[in-house]
């Protein structure tokens, strides 16, 4: 008989405490594998996580899964108390709003892809706003002529906008109705799968020079 996430041992009491103290200590969200290194051996970590959730379901701050990994966030009823009022310094531009829409549902991309959808060019400056942001990321190389890197979302862009996965995304109607997107969307484009990370059949990794910021030939 499975236990419910309510009746712990004494053990698991006090790897609670260790879980709970570690990601609240954490600014960025942690995977299953981070968080092992900290409890018992032996301890069941998916039921722990669960408790864990469980308690605090109602609270202030609820513990959230954000793609792989897990993280304490404010409750989304009372964000706005942490809102700042004033403007962010750089806005991202209707370009660079458009361009990460068209990435999170259409990944892995290219900017030829990319300019395809929206129907106009897409400068290197709007991806490495988006890649400074830490919201996507090069994924690998296409496997066609010129081999163009492909970009895809990152576990941060999840968080950033309170997603657990790419399935929760909201549908392509409603990024339509708050002017994310213009109409010119394919009828092909695809709500993908939630985002595991691995290569597609068609992309290769990444070459050693991607690594150290270079891009794909324009």
């Amino acid at each position: 008989m499975n236990q419910h996430p309510a009746d712990t041992s004494e053990v698991d009491e006090r790897n609670l405490r260790v879980l709970e103290a570690v990601l609240f200590a954490s600014t960025a969200p942690l995977d299953v594998n981070s968080l092992l290194t900290y409890v018992g051996e032996g301890a069941n970590i998916a039921n722990l996580l669960a408790t864990l959730q469980q308690r605090y379901a109602g609270h202030g701050v609820n513990l959230v899964r954000r793609g792989d990994k897990w993280a304490f966030r404010t409750a989304e009823d009372l964000g706005f108390l942490l809102r700042r009022e004033e403007q962010d310094a750089r806005p991202l531009s209707r370009a660079a709003l458009e361009t990460l829409s068209i990435i999170a549902y259409h990944q892995p991309a290219t900017r030829a892809e990319i300019e395809e959808v929206r129907g106009v060019a897409t400068g290197k400056g709007t991806l490495d706003l988006l890649m400074e942001a830490g919201w996507i990321r090069m994924r690998g190389r296409r496997r066609t002529p010129g081999r163009p890197v492909t970009y895809g979302t990152t576990e941060a862009f999840l968080d950033h906008f309170g997603l657990e996965s790419l399935s929760d995304l909201p549908g392509l109607d409603e990024l339509k109705g708050a002017g994310l997107l213009s109409g010119r969307l394919p009828a092909a484009l695809q709500i993908p799968l939630p985002f595991d990370g691995a290569l597609r059949e068609d992309e290769d990794p990444l070459d050693p020079d991607d690594l150290d910021g270079e891009d794909e030939n324009p």
